[in-house]
């Protein structure tokens, strides 16, 4: 694994690790040092995905959990039951792993700790190799400081500016517009239309990109206190004469 956004991923890939990575801002499930699930307080998981878009209605994904959730079968039970096909769980599952592993994998000053033997009530679906997840996640963020390198759009409310009259807005922007009512952050947008995160996030940049939506003030840096005057001429450019007889003295009696 050649990049660097976890060094413990990529160690616990070489020993081919089962459990689960816990980071400060999510969770990479291990299987045989391959991953499996990932979840983040700031991606919407694949329940919500598959319940927004109207694929699996709630209850079924509660009942789903009910039947199979305690020993780890919940994928296989909904896709031995009829509710979804094999391919639409693979294809949601992954949009759903890639989307909770960009934030599991944020740069953070946390510390990262492993579980091993733990596993997902979700049960086997499509393992990633870690190095694929790890490289999508550098790319990802790669993507979004190219279209605007502001990342503090990412959690800030946001706020809509009025387009120029005629303007041609795209449909993925004018939904995400739609929501934007200056409290929603885009995570909160994101949930309320049921789309992965990472998504939400691109077409916000866009939007700020292009002027639609406000950039927050960075915070200009607090001005230095100036120094008191005692402090100025105490500490005033050195007598450098005292500083040559200094040094030969310590010399000397070396």
């Amino acid at each position: 694994m050649r990049t660097a956004v976890s060094p413990m991923l990529v160690r616990l890939a070489d020993e081919r690790a089962t459990g689960v990575l816990i980071r400060e801002r999510g969770t990479l499930y291990l299987a045989e040092g391959q991953v499996v699930h990932a979840e983040s307080p700031a991606a919407p998981g694949i329940d919500v995905l598959l319940s927004a878009t109207g694929r699996l209605p709630r209850a079924g994904w509660e009942e789903a959990l009910a039947m199979a959730g305690a020993r780890q079968e919940v994928g296989r039970f909904l896709v031995d039951s009829g509710r979804l096909a094999g391919g639409e769980l693979e294809l949601c599952h992954l949009g759903a792993l890639f989307d909770a592993a960009f934030f599991a994998l944020a740069p953070s000053s946390g510390p990262s700790r492993f579980r091993y033997g733990v596993s997902h009530w979700i049960g086997p679906v499509r393992p990633v190799p870690a190095a694929v997840v790890a490289h999508e996640s550098s790319r990802r963020r790669a993507l979004l400081a190219a279209v605007w390198p502001y990342p503090d759009v990412d959690s800030a409310p946001v706020v809509p500016r009025a387009p120029t009259a005629g303007r041609w807005i795209p449909l993925r922007q004018r939904v995400v517009l739609s929501l934007a009512d200056g409290v929603r952050t885009p995570e909160a947008i994101a949930r309320a239309l049921g789309r992965p995160a990472f998504h939400t996030l691109l077409e916000v940049r866009r939007l700020a990109a292009g002027g639609l939506v406000e950039t927050p003030a960075t915070p200009a840096p607090a001005p230095a206190s100036p120094a008191p005057d005692w402090a100025a001429r105490q500490y005033a450019a050195p007598d450098i004469t005292l500083l040559r007889r200094l040094r030969d003295a310590l010399e000397e009696s070396l």
